[in-house]
C-alpha cells in the first residue's frame, strides 16, 4: 500500500482506501445517528408495552404508566422533549397506535377501556385523548368507566384538541386546534369549535 493510499485527508472529511474516496456527509451521518438514538429510547421507556415495533422512535422522556396493554405498529414516532408525553392504561386499558403514525410532545393518551388511533395519522402538540371523566360528575365519586375512542386512518388532530369518551373520528378526518369534542366526526370532514362542529367537508 503506497503512502498516498494511506494517508487521510481530515479537511475534506473523506477516507481513503485502495485510491478510493469514501465521502462523508456529516448531515447524512447525524440524521442516522439520532435515528438509531430514537429506535433505541424507545425500546427502553415503552419497554412495558405489550407490543413494540423494531423501528418505533422515541425523542425525550415520556410518562408510561401501563396497567393494561400497549400496543405500537411500524414505525411510528413519538416525541417527549419540550413537554412530557403521557400514555397511560389503568387495569384493563387497551392504548393502540397504528403504522407511521406521529404523536407530539405534551398529548395525553388515557385508557381503561380502549383507544385505537389508526395508520399514518397526525397528533398535534398538547391534545388530550381520554376514554373516562374519572369522576361522576353528580357525587364527584372516582369512576373510571370507560367508552372506546376510535380515530381512524390518516386522521389529524391539531394543538390542544380534546377528544371525550366514546367518540369516533373516520378516515381523514381533521380536528382542528383547540376543538372539543363531543360526538362522532364522519370521515373527510374538518370540526371545529367548542363543542365540535362541521365547518366543511372534502
Amino acid at each position: 500500500m503506497s503512502e498516498q493510499v494511506a494517508r487521510l485527508d481530515f479537511r475534506e472529511a473523506e477516507g481513503r482506501r485502495e485510491g478510493t474516496r469514501i465521502a462523508i456527509d456529516p448531515a447524512r451521518l447525524w440524521h442516522k445517528l439520532d435515528e438509531l438514538l430514537g429506535l433505541l429510547n424507545a425500546r427502553y421507556h415503552l419497554r412495558s408495552a405489550e407490543w413494540l415495533s423494531s423501528r418505533v422512535t422515541l425523542r425525550g422522556r415520556p410518562h408510561v404508566s401501563n396497567e393494561g396493554r400497549i400496543r405500537l405498529g411500524d414505525r411510528v414516532r413519538l416525541v417527549s422533549t419540550l413537554a412530557p408525553l403521557e400514555l397511560v392504561t389503568l387495569e384493563g386499558g387497551v392504548i393502540e397506535i397504528g403504522d407511521r403514525t406521529f404523536i407530539n410532545y405534551g398529548s395525553s393518551l388515557v385508557a381503561s377501556s380502549r383507544i385505537k388511533v389508526g395508520a399514518e395519522c397526525l397528533i398535534g402538540s398538547h391534545v388530550q385523548i381520554m376514554d373516562c371523566d374519572f369522576h361522576r360528575v353528580e357525587d364527584k365519586t372516582w369512576d373510571t368507566t370507560g367508552r372506546p375512542i376510535s380515530l381512524g386512518d390518516r386522521v389529524w388532530i391539531a394543538n390542544r384538541a380534546i377528544l371525550l369518551r366514546g367518540i369516533s373520528v373516520g378516515d381523514d378526518a381533521v380536528v382542528a386546534t383547540g376543538s372539543v369534542v363531543t360526538k362522532d366526526v364522519l370521515p373527510r370532514t374538518v370540526v371545529a369549535g367548542n363543542p365540535a362542529r362541521v365547518v366543511r367537508t372534502f
